[in-house]
């Protein structure tokens, strides 16, 4: 009677390791944090693999959009529990110093040059559509904005994301230190995107964002620079260790993640 007991019982129980049970357990009770930078966020890539990731698993995934940098410094201090991130310098310097661990590549993409669409109200006055070379755009944007004042503006994202890391190494690539008033730092808490489509104005954005929410007046002026090429990393923090960041980390540099990447306008999954 005992031994028939038990075998009812191990019938009745879900066909769930008890680990996993327990993982997913303490996930809704205390989501994975996952910072993401702004604009992985803004081009839907991180919101689908969180629902799909969901869908799959059972696991919660708390999104914490924000820059890449200051993304990278919480993680560093044990503040959130993983990034996706588009910053490989600053995340390799974190890796090789053990402050975080578990970099995996997750998507390929690239930042593109926005600016006015040639034959709008506004023009192109850098003369900058067409280009492939992201260094000499800045340049020509430079030139035009100081022999006509108040004929163009840049902006610029200013805050340590991804958009504005990859930004600052084209002007250094062009020799250039751009200033105001043709140059300007967006406002905190709305789209760049945004910003410079409200200016009619250029900027250095994210391809996948740029596919979600660019547009009129705005048009892509210079892409195909290789200085523009940038990988998204997901990586975990030391100080923590969430029951699901493993998990996450397995299933989104997968077969499953890898589909949804494929899926998303602007990224490419990377070869295994």
């Amino acid at each position: 009677m005992k031994r028939r007991l038990l075998l009812l019982a191990s019938l009745a129980s879900p066909l769930v390791p008890v680990p996993a049970r327990a993982q997913r357990r303490e996930s809704l009770r205390n989501p994975l944090r996952l910072g993401v930078d702004q604009s992985l966020a803004e081009s839907g890539l991180a919101g689908s693999l969180q629902r799909a990731f969901g869908r799959d698993t059972g696991i919660a995934v708390q999104l914490v959009p924000g820059p890449a940098l200051p993304l990278l410094g919480a993680l560093e201090r044990g503040e959130i529990d993983a990034t996706l991130t588009n910053t490989p310098a600053a995340e390799v310097k974190l890796a090789d110093q053990g402050l975080a661990h578990d970099r995996r590549g997750i998507a390929n993409s690239s930042f593109v040059i926005v600016g006015p669409a040639p034959g709008g109200k506004s023009g192109d006055p850098a003369g900058i559509a067409g280009g492939r070379d992201a260094a000499l755009a800045l340049q020509q944007i430079q030139a035009a904005a100081l022999a006509a004042p108040g004929a163009l503006q840049f902006v610029s994202a200013g805050d340590g994301s991804g958009a504005h890391v990859i930004e600052q190494s084209l002007w250094r690539a062009a020799k250039l230190a751009p200033a105001p008033p043709w140059y300007l730092s967006a406002e905190r808490n709305k789209p760049l995107i945004a910003q410079a489509r409200e200016l009619s104005a250029y900027a250095v954005v994210e391809r996948g964002s740029w596919a979600a929410q660019g547009g009129k007046p705005l048009a892509l002026l210079v892409e195909g620079d290789p200085l523009l090429a940038v990988a998204v990393h997901y990586m975990r923090s030391f100080h923590l260790n969430h029951p699901a960041g493993k998990i996450f980390a397995n299933w989104i540099a997968g077969r499953k993640g890898r589909r949804i990447v494929a899926s998303q306008r602007g990224y490419v999954a990377p070869q295994r």
